[in-house]
């Protein structure tokens, strides 16, 4: 398949034995470094936009997650499906692609990717030089938030697993509710495409059954550290691009990462959802752009 507006040439990398994770890494190899981490049911399909306008300059480096986009798609048996396998498996992508414990990056993330790239940062915080943070969390639930019951459905009920898997509701929906200004065909197609069979279709309801909500849950110790981390970031250049419009990652989120983070530049939109680099990149990927130029990591 042609995915509109996606004309990178994808790399593979044996993550784990039998696996294989698809990944782009885009510009110049000397390039100040930009690490874009997506979320659920996204790809680096997400992030073409930001590539297309950095990658002139910077390196970009976007993992598709094992079970997501063009990377493998194995069963139960053969992955483990948490949040923590997706943290071991950032950290050994970017091994591979020669980004040493002592190498500076930029950290882009959006949806679930900011808990992923977040649980990465906790040992890599010196590492982090500049944020970019879309529509995502790094930190439990704010308690004025509750669970949409949207995500609640495929979370907790097995009916809501068997809707998603049989009927690829949650990557066919979130193209439509995820956005303010209607995606066109072709690029709604590229974003569910690789979600085309019930097998297909394991990692989208396994990121909403691993969501942590409480203490007990398996993901929680790690969010939870994040959350407390995250405030040591505050010391380094960060942007803030937020759809309003997205009924997940809210204001709510928002307000979170705007509390820890009180030196960001904040960009907001009245008319942008979830996906807001869909809706805005005409604006955003131009103001992004300018953030790193005037936050350059030498000098």
């Amino acid at each position: 398949m042609i995915y509109p507006d996606y004309p990178f040439s994808p790399h593979r990398f044996g993550v784990r034995s039998g696996l294989s994770l698809s990944y782009l890494d885009e510009g110049p190899r000397d390039g100040e470094v930009v690490v874009m981490v997506h979320g659920n049911p996204s790809w680096s399909y997400y992030w073409r936009t930001l590539v297309a306008g950095l990658s002139d300059k910077y390196r970009c480096i976007v993992p598709d997650h094992i079970g997501m986009g063009l990377s493998d798609k194995p069963d139960d048996a053969h992955y483990d499906y948490t949040l923590q396998s997706r943290v071991d498996d950032l950290e050994a992508l970017l091994r591979h692609a020669g980004i040493g414990d002592d190498a500076p990056v930029t950290l882009a993330v959006h949806d679930w990717g900011g808990m992923i790239g977040f649980g990465w940062a906790l040992a890599h915080a010196a590492q982090v030089k500049r944020l970019v943070v879309t529509n995502t969390a790094a930190f439990p639930m704010p308690a004025a938030k509750a669970l949409p019951w949207q995500i609640a459905l495929g979370r907790d009920w097995k009916i809501g697993e068997w809707v998603i898997r049989g009927f690829n509701a949650f990557s066919a929906g979130a193209s439509w509710i995820g956005v303010e200004r209607r995606m066109p065909a072709d690029v709604r197609r590229a974003y569910v495409a690789p979600y085309d069979s019930w097998a297909n279709r394991i990692s989208t309801i396994r990121f909403m059954q691993d969501i942590p909500l409480a203490p007990g849950d398996k993901a929680w110790p790690l969010v939870e550290a994040a959350g407390r981390a995250l405030p040591g970031f505050a010391d380094r250049p960060a942007l803030l691009g937020w759809g309003l419009k997205d009924f997940v990652f809210d204001h709510h989120f928002l307000d979170g990462f705007r509390a820890a983070l009180p030196q960001a530049e904040v960009h907001t939109w009245e008319d942008a959802g979830h996906y807001v680099l869909e809706d805005k990149h005409e604006i955003l990927v131009p103001r992004i752009r300018d953030f790193l130029d005037r936050h350059p990591l030498a000098g």
